[in-house]
């Protein structure tokens, strides 16, 4: 629903500007825009397939694209290239657009407003911006993925994930007060605030996920090792209870 609320937006505002030509000039703009997203989901998403990673679905909302993934591949390696797709596929279609409109782009006579030459130029800047603004390093957005493998070159992988959050966390914060304050964006502010959260929350999923791998991985050490402590106390051949597990703060 709240892509259809988009969508009714711009035609809305392209309507205000030049009646039915700005609103449905508006409207191709969006739903091509929107387009390039998918395609750029797409290029993670084949990617991952290639390396054995499920994608249920792509998910669509204004302020971006996400593609889910089952599980994100310990390999840093294969995440570099699941990655770096994304973004490769925006230079790519920016790069394809780019010589239909390089003329105009350095013409004296300009273009005109709702035209096809038009469109194609947005649409080229549009690849060109999406493409550079998701390899900031602000994770979970592809540039703090590409940090994080990185890192998990020389770091163990929740190490790795720490650093990358903790970096993304710094800038994003940055981000949103700059979009906030200077850039006078409120829709670049609530994608940098839901991009701080974003990625805290899977930090620490990470680490409940390793927590409760290493605490089944202790009680399967114990239990396993339980029957050759049976004949000092045959009374009692049961094995030791599990650890005791806490995720909180700390």
């Amino acid at each position: 629903m709240s892509f259809l609320l988009l969508l009714a937006y711009y035609g809305w505002d392209g309507w205000m500007q030049a009646g039915a030509t700005g609103a449905g000039w508006s409207l191709l703009l969006v739903t091509l825009f929107f387009g390039c997203v998918v395609l750029h989901e797409l290029g993670h998403s084949l990617t991952a397939r290639r390396y054995g990673v499920q994608v249920p679905r792509i998910l669509l909302m204004p302020i971006g694209g996400m593609a889910e993934f089952d599980r994100i591949p310990r390999k840093p390696s294969a995440e570099l290239l699941i990655t770096v797709a994304g973004p490769a596929v925006n230079f790519v279609l920016a790069a394809v657009l780019l010589p239909l409109v390089w003329h105009d782009l350095w013409s004296e006579q300009g273009v005109p407003a709702y035209g096809s030459r038009d469109l194609m130029i947005q649409l080229a800047a549009a690849n060109a911006v999406m493409g550079t603004f998701n390899l900031l390093p602000v994770f979970p957005m592809d540039g703090g993925r590409i940090l994080r493998a990185l890192l998990a070159m020389k770091l163990d992988y929740l190490r790795a994930t720490y650093w990358a959050a903790m970096v993304g966390k710094v800038l994003a914060g940055l981000f949103a007060l700059l979009a906030g304050f200077y850039l006078h964006s409120p829709l670049l502010t609530v994608l940098f605030v839901f991009i701080f959260f974003a990625g805290d929350a899977e930090y620490r999923a990470l680490l409940r996920r390793e927590r409760e791998a290493a605490y089944w991985a202790d009680w399967a050490r114990r239990a396993a090792a339980a029957p050759a402590a049976a004949p000092s106390n045959p009374e009692d051949p049961s094995p030791p209870p599990p650890p005791l597990i806490l995720h909180g703060p700390n």
